[in-house]
């Protein structure tokens, strides 16, 4: 078995993916052999495997991190939300029906653990090391019986925890200190230590803090990570994070041409895969931005409708706000128009949908000669192909069935004038494809721009992947990093009381706090079992039932139920233990240089 870290954040967006996605290019660099993990997501950018499995995008991003080919193991269960109150569940990559809140939080999320733990453990069979990214906050309470992310997935593996915070946000010490002191006993064991993110300015005036942090709760700092501009990595659906923004900061080289050229996004409800675009931020002279209003379109040079978990109901948010209208004159008047998956079907002349929505028939905005039917069966591909005689590549992610009807082809979908439609999600990433498409666009618009011949999309991936290991070789400690990844928390960790609250109904003398006191409150939970009761049935045709609440989301509420319908490919190990091995050495680790926490940041 190979040695192991959960890498655990004080809120959502503290900066779990990013650091995840650093310390695995900071392994790699080092001849580690190493993989990413996030047992729960729930995100709706998403990517599709070379095995055909949807997964976060945020993983694939890590696993690109870790110079490996993403699988479903490194991200066996995702929630893509479908409205507030239901969201469909995606098992080892595939998709098994909408699912409530019902009986979720009551036992049935447990019974997904052994599946967990069994992508887990067939990692650690192959890898050195796996870095896992926990989901919202540890010290979610009301969550912490069935949680499978955090906690959970630490106690089952016995690996040790980095708790990341956000000092940008205020208030890291107090987040640090009441995150572990709400947990239990057992996983006060675990969480070792702490990560400072995104401070700006002179490392010392914090150190006297981190010294009172470690006398109050007896963890280290294991180092304190500079803010850094530029650096637009996925994770989950933040649209600030986009590569789209981070380009505009790092990138100064003045447009090729004489024009920029202007792309306004459209923010669709449920937008997924906004990704998307930012290989075309990456261009010079490029700028995007998202919008909600039709006056925004009016300086536009291409709009661009995305994808959405939710067709219908963005074709009618894009009515109710004048946008459809607007994106009508346009097209009328030869302005350049692309819509992607979501915004291709909005696109087209009709929507016939009795699975995502269950409205029926809608007629969409009729700029292509499209008619898309919904089928129960998702589209899960990674096509390849031609097009404006460029060679292409992308993925699809869509329950959408397009009948193209007319119009010049265009990858799967098809051109009139210059409206464009597809459903493949990250075409725009080939570079030969996205520059001949970009001149297709400034000759529609009347724009003297010209793409720069030498702008590598993949390139700049990576270039950003290395900031991300630099960030952490820099600025943290990389040899007690390691120390943790090999051999687990150190022992001898105080507890800090109060500890994790007595749950409704539990006996609270029953092993609270450490020494038992149980005027502490400090029940300490069991380790997650594995009971029976998930049921998956055989048809996805279950309807969204209500009261969803997602697990190992900060922003969950304690609810009752999980229906999930489908059927699971995936093979439930139920009750698998995983014991965690310090003999397995990663070969080819050099010496990493100590940073403390004491140098000041860059």
């Amino acid at each position: 078995m190979s040695g192991g870290l959960l890498v655990a954040g004080t809120t959502s967006d503290a900066g779990k993916s990013v650091v995840t996605a650093g310390i695995c290019r900071w392994l790699v660099r080092r001849g580690v052999k190493v993989a990413p993990f996030k047992a729960q997501n729930m995100s709706l950018n998403s990517f599709v495997t070379r095995q055909g499995a949807e997964i976060g995008r945020a993983q694939a991003m890590q696993a690109q991190a870790a110079r490996v080919e993403p699988t479903a193991l490194m991200n066996p269960v995702l929630l893509k939300p479908g409205s507030d109150r239901s969201s469909q569940v995606v098992l080892m990559g595939k998709p098994v029906g909408e699912m409530s809140a019902r009986g979720y939080h009551g036992g049935r999320q447990e019974t997904l653990l052994g599946t967990v733990t069994g992508c887990l453990e067939e990692l650690r069979s192959a890898y050195d090391a796996v870095i896992c990214e926990g989901a919202g906050s540890p010290a979610e309470i009301n969550l912490r019986r069935t949680d499978i992310v955090n906690m959970g997935i630490a106690r089952a593996a016995q690996f040790p925890v980095l708790v990341v915070g956000d000092i940008d946000r205020g208030g890291v010490f107090a987040s640090f200190f009441g995150t572990t002191a709400l947990l239990g006993p057992e996983d006060q064991a675990l969480v070792a230590g702490y990560l400072v993110n995104k401070f700006r300015g002179d490392v010392s005036l914090l150190e006297p803090g981190l010294d009172m942090l470690y006398g109050l709760t007896g963890r280290r700092t294991y180092g304190v990570l500079p803010y850094a501009h530029g650096l637009g990595i996925d994770e989950e659906d933040g649209l600030r994070v986009s590569l789209r923004g981070a380009v505009r900061e790092s990138v100064v080289a003045p447009p090729h041409g004489e024009d920029v050229l202007r792309v306004a996004v459209c923010a669709v409800p449920l937008m997924s895969n906004f990704t998307d675009v930012d290989a075309l931020a990456a261009e010079p002279g490029v700028v995007v931005r998202f919008v909600d209003r039709a006056e925004e379109l009016a300086d536009a040079d291409l709009v661009i409708v995305p994808g959405t978990r939710g067709t219908v109901k963005a074709l009618a948010w894009l009515r109710e706000r004048g946008l459809a209208d607007a994106l009508v004159r346009r097209a009328a008047e030869g302005r350049p128009v692309l819509g992607i998956c979501g915004g291709f079907q909005v696109l087209g002349e009709r929507i016939e949908d009795e699975v995502e929505s269950r409205a029926g028939v809608v007629d969409g905005l009729g700029l292509l000669p499209v008619r898309v039917r919904f089928d129960r069966d998702k589209t899960l591909a990674r096509p390849v192909g031609t097009a404006l005689g460029e060679p292409v590549e992308g993925y699809e992610i869509h329950h959408g069935v397009a009948d193209v009807r007319g119009g010049e082809p265009f990858l799967d979908g098809c051109r009139v004038g210059a409206v464009w439609g597809t459903h493949w999600h990250g075409s725009l990433e080939s570079d030969a494809f996205r520059r001949r498409f970009l001149v297709e666009v400034a000759r529609a618009a009347g724009r003297r721009f010209v793409p720069a011949p030498d702008t590598s999309f993949g390139v700049l991936r990576e270039e950003q992947l290395d900031r991300l290991g630099d960030l952490v070789e820099e600025h943290a400690d990389t040899d007690a990093l390691w120390r943790l990844i090999e051999k687990g928390a150190p022992a001898g960790l105080p507890f800090v009381p109060p500890g994790a609250p007595a749950l409704p109904g539990a006996d609270a003398g029953a092993g609270a706090g450490a020494g038992g006191s149980a005027s502490r409150g400090a029940v300490p939970d069991p380790a997650p079992q594995s009971p029976e009761g998930l049921e998956i049935a055989g048809s996805a045709e279950a309807r969204p039932a209500q009261g969803l609440e997602i697990a190992g989301s900060a922003e969950a509420r304690p609810a009752q139920g999980l229906e999930i319908a489908g059927s699971a490919e995936a093979r439930p190990a139920q009750g698998l233990e995983i014991a965690r091995s310090a003999d397995a050495k990663p070969q080819g680790l050099g010496e990493a240089a100590v940073v403390h926490v004491d140098q000041e940041a860059k």
